[in-house]
């Protein structure tokens, strides 16, 4: 993919992040028995040369876990909230139809070892709420020679971390539609913001993280080719997705296929 305008004034240089593509969530096969987020995904991913896409809960009693959900039912034989639990607790959940459990993120970067590219997605209620975020970057602490990147579709969250951790590259995540639930409760305005970057003055990415099949917009081509930020694309699931990421962005977050 194209690489040329991967530097700008006082950014990192972000070339590792772009040089293979990103397992959405690790090399997760559900008919195989490896389930997104989980050890073996994260395993089967290095062993094919990929990054790793995973994302961040917070638990009860303050600890940040591999987990994409915020309620255990969709992925587990159990139900709730993630962060109803304690840490202890969800080490203790098997994954549905495998053998894997809740790891916390320090367990996870430690079976990774900075054997390949790791891209945190900090998940977030919008609500301003900072804990799952300082707790990341202090498990970052001991990581930070690796190449690793913090990312989310919470503007607020990006512009902390220029605060607690100005030295780990940054981006946000966005799309032009906030049409999915977790989005519900924000307001027209909110979301227009979201979708046209309005909060970029104040979070100042080091990286955008778009939509695959809205990379055609505005805001992600003035970030590319205008201010020189990489585009990284998701979630890459068909061939023609494929291509029009390779078209129109720096980097894709695939599942479901090797590229």
């Amino acid at each position: 993919m194209p690489q040329g305008a991967l530097k700008g004034a006082g950014r990192p240089d972000l070339g590792w992040l772009v040089a293979r593509p990103i397992a959405h969530r690790g090399l997760h096969d559900l008919a195989a028995g490896v389930i997104e987020n989980s050890p073996s995904a994260a395993t089967a991913a290095i062993a094919g040369g990929f990054g790793i896409e995973c994302d961040v809960q917070l638990t009860a009693d303050g600890e940040a876990v591999v987990f994409h959900d915020f309620v255990l039912d969709r992925l587990t034989g159990q139900t709730g909230a993630i962060v109803a639990r304690k840490a202890a607790e969800l080490s203790a959940v098997t994954l549905k139809g495998s053998d894997d459990r809740i790891l916390t993120l320090s367990a996870f970067l430690d079976l990774i070892g900075g054997r390949v590219p790791v891209v945190i997605e900090i998940k977030s209620r919008f609500d301003g709420d900072l804990a799952l975020t300082r707790r990341t970057v202090d498990v970052m602490a001991g990581y930070r020679s690796h190449p690793i990147v913090i990312k989310s579709f919470d503007p607020a969250i990006v512009t902390a971390l220029r605060e607690l951790a100005p030295e780990i590259p940054r981006g946000i995540v966005a799309m032009n539609a906030y049409g999915y639930g977790d989005y519900d409760k924000l307001s027209a305005d909110r979301k227009h913001a979201l979708a046209n970057l309005l909060h970029f003055t104040e979070s100042r990415p080091d990286f955008v993280s778009w939509k695959v099949t809205d990379l055609d917009s505005a805001a992600p081509y003035l970030c590319r080719s205008a201010l020189g930020l990489p585009l990284m694309s998701w979630t890459v699931r068909t061939p023609e997705e494929r291509q029009r990421a390779a078209a129109m962005a720096d980097q894709m977050v695939f599942e479901g296929f090797r590229p």
